[in-house]
């Protein structure tokens, strides 16, 4: 079976939409600013885009709030430094709710597993989901998410989870792997120059504790 290039994929649904001089809505689930940063340079060219910022995995709050602060200022800035390019749209902001005990009730029994197992599925699947259901009750054209611009994500999982959720709300998902194309290495550049906070661990309290044990394990 070959391997599916969702890279490939989204240039054909972008080569269609500047055929049809079409510009759709985009319903964008961010996992954090500086991942965000190259999507929405890359894709503020072809639709009109809404980042939402829902995480209730992070922990602890204050680390949440730091989050959510530095992603509302990237979109400023960068609809900031849009302005006046005819080729770009404008770049909107959602603040998602914070409430922690979903997250835990969704990973409930999984807190023995390895970051990047199960937990971590779950995880992906509750934060997708709601971006779902609220692009269909916002009648957008699309959903994804910037998560698959990590290279320690796995694209294929989140597709087929963010597929899933768009069959079940009956909105569109496009599919992605932003890491390509060196995405992830422009959004090291883009963090850099908009002096983004970058985080050490990817969020939630799990993922927190074995960040610490890499490092315990690089002091040995």
């Amino acid at each position: 079976m070959n391997k599916r290039n969702y890279q490939k994929e989204l240039d054909k649904i972008i080569d269609r939409l500047e055929r049809e001089k079409r510009v759709p809505t985009l319903f964008l689930h961010s996992c954090c600013a500086p991942c965000s940063s190259y999507v929405l340079e890359y894709l503020s060219r072809y639709f009109a885009i809404t980042v939402f910022y829902y995480n209730p995995n992070i922990s602890p709050s204050f680390e949440y709030e730091t989050r959510v602060k530095e992603q509302e200022r990237l979109t400023e800035e960068m609809n900031e430094e849009f302005k006046g390019d005819e080729k770009r749209h404008g770049i909107r902001f959602l603040k998602g709710e914070y409430h922690p005990e979903v997250f835990y009730e969704a990973v409930k029994g999984l807190e023995q597993e390895p970051e990047g197992g199960k937990r971590c599925t779950e995880c992906f699947r509750l934060r997708l989901y709601e971006a779902a259901r609220l692009a269909k009750e916002g009648g957008y054209d699309f959903f994804t998410t910037t998560l698959t611009i990590s290279p320690l994500k796995d694209a294929d999982r989140l597709n087929a989870i963010g597929e899933a959720a768009a069959e079940e709300y009956e909105v569109s998902w496009l599919n992605s792997d932003f890491k390509k194309r060196d995405g992830y290495k422009r959004s090291t550049e883009l963090s850099a120059e908009h002096k983004l906070y970058r985080q050490n661990y990817c969020g939630c309290v799990f993922s927190k504790q074995n960040s610490r044990l890499d490092i315990g394990r690089n002091l040995l």
